[in-house]
């Protein structure tokens, strides 16, 4: 391990951990004195870390926080350094980052961080040396994080949170100058609309500046070619549940059983919740008692519909070590469960979502990357951290239910992953014949809300103001073309009353009352 000291984005000193000595560099800016390390210690993870924050590195800890060669890390406990209102461009998860925890982000900080030499020697043609060093470091780990280097803000950096001295934030002419070399044109664009209409700043000069900027690129053969293999472990054994939420699919869950019945590894049980509102129904299942299977099936017979309450209850009657969040209507190979847990050993993750597509779609991601999103129908989640979440019943019917699934877990700290391979075919079968849509609390309202209060409701949790007030801007351009009114003031005015019911109906939503 190679510690970098440094102060106002200069190297102040070099530490050989492992030799316990001094280095010499002769490059005095930080992000050129990065990529020299790197050349001469190829084979090292290095680490930078603000003067001031010297006493507070955890230097015992960090090993094993890199337990594989494709990590970016960087801790700042007080702020970020793009202000906030780069939430007005960007909507992901990466926006509204968790302090108290591990946290997926590409936002990264010069206070304390570090990374693989090899990860940088693998990209130092494409890398711009910029002199501020949490520039350079932000746009870095944007660029990686595309190309499968999973990039966390991560607290066990440092031993001691009481630090608030570094608070270095970008300008806004640095701001635009980010977005336009980051984003698509279009974001420029919308974040000068966005900071005008919620903020009333007219940033004419930081905008037209952005131009000057071209668009960055990364190339990410080298990166790819990068062997991973984890030294932490995650697995004591490869033992799983599988919970599976039906309705009027008998079929269509019969082959998914008989794929699990071929499994090269077996799960140990399935849990089945089976739905049917109409009163005096019974099971159509029988194949689950006329059948031979080679596992245990546990199920479960209910009139009460709503994929939210099936999946909780599924979850509840969970034992083994892993469990496996699976659809009625998905086909895949004998080996899926097998490629899962050797993906699992080898990046060290707790919760893995897998390629899930149609037919006819094309795979679009083709590398390991950190995920955005979560697939309640094709993720693998350790159960340890299934105990305290739960698939949240005010989004039941509605929309998002699965990506806040998803951001619970990552607010214990735990990242998700997709893996490209092995794949899911999700058939997206025919619903039930029997499933008829709910007449909710909104739906009689004069003026319907938008979007709807189930997504809302995420946005509400999960979302900074920015990222809320910039899809708001989205939405209304998205939406104009498809309605009949088209002039713009009564527009504006009949959209900002349906995002007004909205929001009183996502407030509902979350305060339970209704």
């Amino acid at each position: 391990m190679i510690i970098v000291y440094h102060k106002n984005d200069t190297i102040s000193s070099v530490f050989d951990f492992d030799a316990q000595k001094v280095v010499e560099c002769e490059e005095v800016v930080v992000s050129k004195g990065l990529l020299v390390l790197a050349e001469r210690f190829p084979d090292r993870l290095l680490v930078w870390c603000y003067d001031e924050a010297k006493k507070s590195l955890n230097v015992p800890e960090i090993v094993s926080l890199f337990h594989h060669e494709k990590m970016l890390m960087s801790y700042n406990p007080v702020s970020n350094y793009l202000p906030d209102a780069i939430g007005y461009a960007d909507e992901t998860v990466n926006i509204n980052v968790n302090k108290r925890v591990t946290c997926p982000t590409w936002q990264m900080s010069g206070m304390v961080g570090g990374v693989a030499a090899v990860v940088l020697l693998s990209v130092k043609e494409h890398l711009k040396t910029d002199v501020d060093f949490d520039y350079f470091l932000t746009s870095a780990a944007k660029l990686l994080v595309t190309f499968g280097i999973f990039c966390y803000s991560e607290p066990k950096l440092l031993t001691s949170e009481a630090i608030s001295f570094y608070n270095k934030e970008a300008s806004d002419y640095t701001l635009f100058k980010f977005v336009k070399q980051h984003y698509r044109a279009r974001w420029v664009f919308l974040l000068f609309l966005n900071l005008f209409l919620y903020e009333r700043r007219i940033l004419l000069l930081p905008f037209l500046n952005s131009f000057f900027y071209n668009k960055r690129k990364l190339e990410g053969k080298k990166l790819s070619a990068l062997k991973v293999q984890s030294s932490k472990k995650v697995l004591t054994n490869k033992e799983l549940d599988v919970i599976i939420p039906t309705i009027g699919r008998k079929t269509y869950l019969h082959d998914v059983l008989k794929d699990f019945s071929k499994q090269t590894l077996l799960p140990k049980k399935i849990i089945i919740v089976e739905q049917n509102p109409e009163t005096g129904s019974t099971s159509e299942l029988d194949y689950l008692d006329n059948e031979h299977w080679p596992f245990s099936i546990e199920h479960i017979f209910i009139h009460q519909a709503g994929v939210c309450n099936a999946r909780n209850l599924a979850l509840s009657k969970t034992e083994s070590e892993w469990v496996f969040l699976a659809d009625d209507d998905n086909r895949f190979e004998s080996d899926l469960l097998e490629k899962v847990f050797d993906n699992i050993e080898t990046y060290g993750v707790e919760a893995v979502t897998t390629s899930y597509l149609q037919k006819g779609e094309r795979m679009i991601n083709n590398c390991p990357i950190q995920w955005g999103t979560f697939g309640a129908g094709n993720s693998f989640v350790k159960r340890a951290y299934l105990e305290k979440v739960s698939f949240n019943m005010a989004m039941e019917f509605g929309y998002g239910e699965d990506a806040d699934f998803g951001m619970q877990i990552r607010n214990q700290g735990i990242d998700v992953i997709y893996f490209p391979q092995p794949e899911i075919l999700h058939l997206k079968a025919p619903v039930g014949g029997f499933r008829t849509k709910p007449v909710l609390a909104w739906h009689k309202d004069a003026i319907q809300p938008k979007p709807s209060p189930t997504v809302m409701l995420f946005r509400l949790l999960h979302h900074t103001p920015e990222q809320l007030l910039g899809y708001k801007t989205t939405l209304f351009y998205k939406h104009y073309k498809h309605q009949n009114i088209k002039k713009p003031i009564k527009y504006i005015r009949f959209v900002n009353k349906q995002w007004s019911r909205s929001v009183h109906w996502a407030n509902n939503l979350k305060n339970n009352s209704i």
